[in-house]
């Protein structure tokens, strides 16, 4: 399962909290490419809802990630 920040991006306005089928399924509908279903698909099946992409996309940035060179700037 590889993530991108233009493949999560297929899921930002997901009906959060989600389960994978739904996840799925609203991938589909909206057109997302098929590399976001191969994605969704390989998600281990679970009773519970993920919450967000972070419960996907354990590395997902943050803000805090692309901000690294202001630290240094002063």
């Amino acid at each position: 399962m590889i993530w991108t920040i233009e493949l999560a991006a297929y899921l930002d306005d997901a009906p959060w909290p989600a389960t994978k089928e739904e996840l799925i399924d609203y991938a589909s509908r909206t057109g997302a490419p098929i590399e976001v279903i191969e994605n969704l698909q390989e998600l281990e099946d679970s009773d519970e809802p993920y919450e967000g992409i972070e419960d996907i996309w354990l590395d997902f940035p943050t803000d805090g990630d692309f901000f690294f060179e202001d630290e240094n700037e002063y």
